[in-house]
């Protein structure tokens, strides 16, 4: 069983929105950092956005830095990211993550957990 799930891609345009979800699935993620990332074709992952296990504390990739906000809901074991001012160079997969016990990391190689990723497309 994929331990998160991904929904909510899709494909925009240039200055519009999305939401994306990520819920839990099989065990609780409250202890747990949790975070976003992108892939982009022929790139490496990288670090989006982080949120503390309360939702107290929230870290953002300069790159999206006033665009997107990282929430949590911990009583549905959910987390989301919504994207504004979409630009193109948004365009990736969306990977959700987490960390048991720990902040997320920005290096995608130490986190526990990950989903199989969402699609989001934004067209010029």
């Amino acid at each position: 069983q994929v331990p998160l799930v991904e929904s909510g891609g899709g494909l925009v345009q240039a200055g519009g929105s999305l939401r994306l979800s990520c819920a839990g699935a099989g065990r609780s993620f409250s202890n747990s950092g949790m975070g976003w990332f992108r892939q982009a074709p022929g790139k490496e992952r990288e670090f989006v956005a982080a949120i503390s296990r309360s939702g107290d504390l929230r870290y953002y990739a300069d790159s999206v830095k006033g665009r997107f906000t990282i929430s949590r809901d911990n009583a549905k074991n959910t987390v989301y990211l919504q994207m504004n001012s979409l630009k193109p160079e948004d365009t990736a997969i969306y990977y959700c993550a987490a960390r048991d016990g720990l902040p997320i990391s920005r290096a995608p190689v130490n986190n526990d957990f990950w989903g199989q990723g969402t699609q989001v497309t934004v067209s010029s």
